[in-house]
């Protein structure tokens, strides 16, 4: 009967069932975005190392300089090699500790090519164990590359694409930074667009004693020492540790502030990324509710038309025997199954959607499973509550009124 209900009054079913196609579009829409931007970050949160503090002079927290100056900030000291070596020794809460630098808009040279706004990386040793890449082809840097400083590199799969059009073909190459030639040893795995604070698919990594033949540690975009903790100790645990080391590595009396940040850039991320997110879910479930208000009445509409244009069927139905419930409970059915229909026509247009924005945006849009459980619940349960009211007038017909109804 919904069905054909459907064929008959095109119109007034489409007008009617539109607010709910909205409503169920803007609720699957925000729900996918949010539950994959967040897949998204936690795999970017991998790329930047699990439980992970970054040591650097500014506070990243702060980013306004509210509580304290910029100038105050640029006068701290910059981090040294000879820093991350004492951590090392002296931080037993510590798994790993990695010196790095990095200068962006590095000019690479091969052949005749040259491919600007490159992230030069240079890492000691540790750095491989902290982030989350995989070399995909050749090998990655070697313990005596590292301590001598050899020209060698890996590349990340933007960069090698766009040297070499191919970038299967970079491992083997020879490369040129500011006139000095080294050898691209390993090719990175492509990530894709990245909502941390560094990426790898435009860098290139090199060791730190070749690096700083090329650039002073002092002028680069960063310079930072990354310290994970082991297995069983805490991020909060190993801040507490490295605060204590890195005042005694500044030999800073007991009542200066301290000159350096430690940066806890899980939380940091985290609690920008909880903020969007929150923001999202009200926006969605504003838009969502109105919607599904409005649509709400509309199926209540079909509903009574509906009612009224049955009645003598009714009638006669409740004359040959049919009780009120079962009256009640086919028109229930019919008003959930209209608003399944407008609910599974959103599903269509998000899905549609969320193809063209995995193309645009470099992750995918993935609509879950519970994702359309929810929705369709919803979509039920509007049906109930629109069509209950009807249902009940037609539940509580006289048969005998309503079969002399025209």
């Amino acid at each position: 009967m919904a069905i054909q209900e459907l064929r008959v009054n095109k119109v007034r079913t489409f007008l009617s069932l539109f607010g709910i196609t909205i409503g169920i579009f803007c609720i699957i829409g925000v729900l996918s975005t949010v539950d994959s931007l967040k897949r998204k970050i936690q795999n970017d949160l991998k790329s930047i190392g699990s439980k992970v503090i970054w040591i650097d002079k500014w506070d990243y927290a702060d980013g306004n300089n509210g509580s304290y100056p910029w100038w105050k900030y640029f006068k701290r000291p910059s981090n040294k090699y000879s820093d991350a070596l004492f951590l090392k020794a002296r931080t037993t809460s510590a798994s790993n500790v990695s010196y790095f630098l990095q200068s962006g808009n590095v000019t690479v040279n091969y052949d005749d090519a040259s491919l600007q706004g490159v992230n030069l990386y240079g890492v000691t040793e540790d750095y491989e164990r902290i982030q989350d890449f995989k070399i995909i082809e050749g090998r990655y840097l070697s313990e005596a590359e590292f301590q001598r400083g050899t020209p060698s590199c890996v590349i990340g799969y933007t960069n090698a694409e766009n040297l070499f059009g191919t970038a299967e073909k970079a491992v083997g190459k020879e490369i040129s930074i500011k006139g000095k030639r080294l050898i691209i040893s390993g090719l990175i795995e492509k990530q894709g667009a990245n909502f941390g604070p560094a990426g790898f698919d435009a860098c290139i990594i090199v060791p730190y004693r070749f690096f700083v033949s090329l650039y002073d540690a002092r002028y680069v975009n960063q310079n930072l020492i990354i310290v994970q903790p082991k297995d069983n100790v805490t991020v909060s645990q190993l801040s507490d540790e490295l605060r204590g080391n890195m005042r005694q590595l500044h030999k800073l009396s007991p009542y200066v502030q301290d000159d350096f940040s430690l940066n806890d850039m899980n939380k940091l991320i985290g609690d920008n990324v909880d903020q969007l997110i929150g923001v999202l879910n009200i926006a969605g479930v504003l838009i969502a509710g109105l919607s599904l208000f409005v649509g709400g009445f509309g199926v209540a509409n079909i509903m009574f038309v509906t009612v009224r244009e049955r009645t003598s069927q009714i009638g006669l139905k409740k004359a040959i025997g049919a009780k009120s419930r079962t009256i009640l409970t086919e028109f229930l059915l019919e008003s959930a199954f209209l608003c399944v229909i407008g609910g599974l026509i959103g599903l269509a247009l998000v899905w549609i959607l969320a193809l063209i924005l995995s193309s645009i945006i470099g992750f995918p849009i993935v609509i879950g499973a519970n994702i359309i459980f929810i929705a369709l619940s919803i979509c039920v349960v509007l049906g109930i509550l629109s069509g209950i009211i009807p249902a009940s007038i037609a539940a509580r017909m006289d048969p005998v009124v309503a079969i002399r109804t025209k």
